[in-house]
């Protein structure tokens, strides 16, 4: 993921427009949103919108600072796939569980369940630039992540902050199906076990004399390999 704009509360605001160089420390998935839809004209093929939050931090450095200054921001990603869901006609409910099934408006089809695996993401770059004229970035963080920092995000920033995040992304859909398992009725013994001694004497008796231990390998057990050997060769 290349290039992803950083977004900073407005404590940072300063901080920020006054940065020379910026360093990728660490990154962190805090949330990803996900949103699936039928595919038209692709029977049993879905669309699922993926929303990745990313909890950047970063050094900052200033010309009037001779150390940097760490701060954390959120950088967003959006990436959609297409896979095959099949279809289903039958709604589960469970117990203890307040969700309905996910059904799509107008056409009342049951949607499968889409989930996505994400690795520890990885920094690979970071940069900080002038912000393009006339940009509007078109980001809306939640008000659940704004919570986490204390305090609304700034978008009007005159410079900016990108990173490039490398990431690997596992994303299925999940039906919940019956399947058919075998029973048995219970066996009951027919006959019953004698019990056994637990003397260790009596059970070594019953223990075979290993003969073959105590006599060497005769020349007609290494014959009968040579001459096959011998046919082989033939």
């Amino acid at each position: 993921m290349e290039d992803l704009r950083v977004f900073f509360t407005k404590e940072n605001h300063d901080l920020i427009e006054q940065a020379a160089n910026v360093r990728i420390k660490d990154v962190n998935v805090i949330n990803v949103l996900l949103g699936i839809e039928s595919v038209p004209f692709n029977q049993g093929f879905y669309a699922v919108d993926e929303t990745f939050f990313f909890d950047v931090s970063l050094d900052i450095f200033c010309p009037q600072s001779p150390c940097p200054s760490q701060v954390h921001g959120i950088a967003t990603a959006c990436k959609r796939v297409i896979l095959f869901g099949s279809e289903g006609n039958v709604k589960t409910f469970a117990s203890g569980s307040s969700t309905s099934p996910d059904v799509e408006p107008f056409t009342g089809k049951v949607l499968p369940r889409a989930m996505c695996q994400v690795s520890e993401p990885i920094g690979l770059s970071s940069k900080v630039c002038r912000s393009p004229q006339c940009c509007d970035c078109g980001v809306k963080i939640p008000d659940s992540i704004c919570s986490l920092y204390g305090g609304e995000f700034d978008y009007t920033m005159t410079r900016t902050v990108y990173v490039t995040i490398g990431l690997f992304i596992i994303t299925q859909l999940v039906r919940t199906v019956t399947a058919l398992v075998p029973t048995y009725d219970f066996c009951m013994p027919e006959r019953e076990i004698q019990p056994t001694s637990d003397s260790p004497r009596e059970m070594f008796r019953r223990l075979e004399f290993p003969e073959n231990d105590f006599f060497p390998p005769k020349v007609s057990d290494y014959s009968e390999p040579a001459a096959d050997s011998k046919d082989q060769n033939a």
